[in-house]
């Protein structure tokens, strides 16, 4: 069971007392290639499965969490725009970590690093495939073993995202706080000008909407230093028998993109031990999500060939001061989910030079999300 909170407030997660997360919808790349990052196209709406207890399946409010829309083959990334102090964030899909290719585990680990660093990575749009890269998450449902889950482990039982954040230990975040306190203290004036002259210087939960919020920027996080100017990325109870179950949902992987998985470089021991907040997060068909809210999906995603048609923005991310991690013998012979469900007929047109944009050398109140056993 977790330790700590999470809450929902709008479409964001908040674990602990810093972290925060968004899904983002977002096109889906050709499975041939390597692309620039993709666009966001909004964010998902997310509901608290304990807010739906007469339409969620009882396994659903067995694990507790969140949940979210997303129609097959449509694809997302996790924007981390927000977080605020250091954080180690374990993501799984399926419960197989997305950056080490292990199983999910609620422990830190260095070999291989199971977990990305924020705020230092902005976003996660895939499996960490190294090399400067990662292959896109994109829903498919269980069954057909084209998750990353049924690749890794042979099995697809579990499905959905799981997060867990992990804050710095006693000491290091004391080290952090006296940091950010010179940092952000102001220069003091200089003494007072000599008598009869003038000196140099004056003086001195509650739940947002949900389901809106599209289009708009991600707050950059106070350690880093300020992007570039450019469009930001996001411009990227008992007695019957109960509800029915829902088809299951789970990530499986499209096309390749340039974004580096950041290794860490504070030693192992500076984070704390036990975890301050975990999530599960449920994904949900549109049919299913209708039949449980109440609510229509958001509508599918735009096609790609009208997007860059339209000269709308694609990003390219690079922090010239960060290493990339190496890829993974687990997550390495993932196979995209073409392979189980047919070729991507969509049509494809590269974005123009000038469309790809540079980016880089770049507490709230809320509901409480209850947690479960999974």
């Amino acid at each position: 069971m977790g330790t700590g909170s999470v809450r929902v407030d709008g479409n964001a997660l908040l674990l602990g007392e810093g972290v925060q997360i968004r899904f983002i919808r977002t096109l889906r790349l050709p499975e041939s290639g390597t692309h620039a990052l993709p666009p966001g196209l909004g964010e998902f709406p997310l509901r608290r499965v304990e807010d739906h207890p007469d339409t969620v399946p009882p396994e659903w409010l067995a694990k507790g969490g969140v949940m979210l829309p997303v129609y097959l083959r449509e694809a997302m990334w996790l924007s981390f725009g927000g977080t605020r102090a250091p954080a180690a964030l374990q993501v799984g899909v399926g419960k197989v970590c997305a950056v080490s290719g292990a199983r999910w585990s609620g422990r830190l680990a260095r070999s291989p690093q199971n977990y990305v660093v924020l705020p230092r990575q902005p976003w996660l749009d895939g499996i960490n495939s190294g090399d400067g890269t990662v292959r896109q998450f994109v829903a498919v449902p269980l069954g057909l073993g084209a998750t990353v889950e049924g690749q890794v482990t042979g099995e697809e039982t579990t499905g959905g995202v799981q997060l867990q954040a992990f804050e710095l230990g006693r000491a290091a975040l004391a080290q952090w706080h006296r940091v950010e306190r010179a940092r952000l203290t102001p220069p003091q004036p200089p003494p007072p000008a000599p008598v009869g002259g003038e000196g140099l210087y004056g003086g001195p939960p509650v739940q947002a909407p949900m389901g809106g919020a599209f289009g708009g920027p991600v707050p950059a996080p106070m350690t880093a230093p300020p992007a570039p100017a450019g469009a930001p990325r996001s411009a990227r109870p008992g007695g019957r028998s109960g509800p029915p179950a829902a088809p299951a949902m789970g990530l499986g992987v499209g096309g390749s993109m340039r974004q580096e998985v950041y290794r860490d470089e504070r030693p192992l021991s500076d984070w704390a031990e036990e975890p301050a907040a975990r999530v599960f997060v449920h994904l949900v068909p549109p049919p299913a999500w209708r039949r449980i809210t109440g609510e229509e999906a958001p509508p599918s995603p735009v096609d790609r060939a009208a997007y860059t048609k339209a000269g709308l923005p694609w990003f390219d991310y690079y922090d010239e001061s960060a290493a990339d991690l190496a890829p993974t013998d687990a997550l390495s012979g993932v196979k995209p989910v073409g392979e189980w469900l047919g070729d991507d007929h969509d049509p494809w047109v590269e974005p123009a030079p000038g469309q790809v944009e540079p980016l880089g050398n770049a507490p709230r109140p809320g509901r409480p999300v209850q947690d479960g056993d999974w």
